[in-house]
């Protein structure tokens, strides 16, 4: 009896990592280095994904630093890549105390307010997005975007 043959698609993860300090100037260089590691994979700088991953990461980042700030303690920036299915952005800090709220139910920011727009952002730009325990202490939060057919979030030339 013969078996059908089978055809596995091989997927390799691509990871980024670095830390930065929690500054303004460590914020800057994680949306910079992303957008770097980014063009290394194929998306190059201004494209859909590269701009979408330029306010994600500016913003998790900004928050990380803001709000997640522990003097002495670094952030710091994880991506992951599996071609033609996910980008996965983690952005992580030391504190876990004032954990951003997830999901729907997040409070309206005033209209004439000065903050309270980031995770607005990140809700309407990431596929999706969730707030993580980070071990051993701290927080994750975790933004990700589909790349599989028919999303407008996928490298050049595939």
């Amino acid at each position: 009896m013969t078996s059908p043959m089978t055809r596995e698609v091989p997927v390799t993860v691509r990871v980024f990592v670095q830390r930065f300090s929690s500054t303004p100037r460590g914020a800057r260089l994680a949306r910079r280095l992303a957008l770097h590691q980014l063009h290394r994979w194929d998306f190059p700088y201004g494209s859909d994904t590269s701009d979408t991953v330029a306010l994600l990461v500016a913003e998790l980042a900004a928050n990380a630093v803001t709000h997640g700030r522990v003097p002495g303690r670094d952030c710091e920036l994880r991506l992951s890549y599996t071609p033609g299915l996910l980008l996965q952005i983690d952005v992580s800090d030391t504190r876990g105390e004032r954990r951003p709220p997830a999901g729907p139910a997040d409070p309206v920011p005033a209209p004439d307010g000065e903050g309270g727009r980031g995770l607005l952002i990140v809700g309407a730009l990431a596929s999706r997005w969730a707030v993580l325990d980070r071990v051993p202490v701290g927080k994750t939060v975790r933004a990700e975007l589909d790349l599989g057919p028919g999303c407008r979030h996928r490298a050049a030339g595939r």
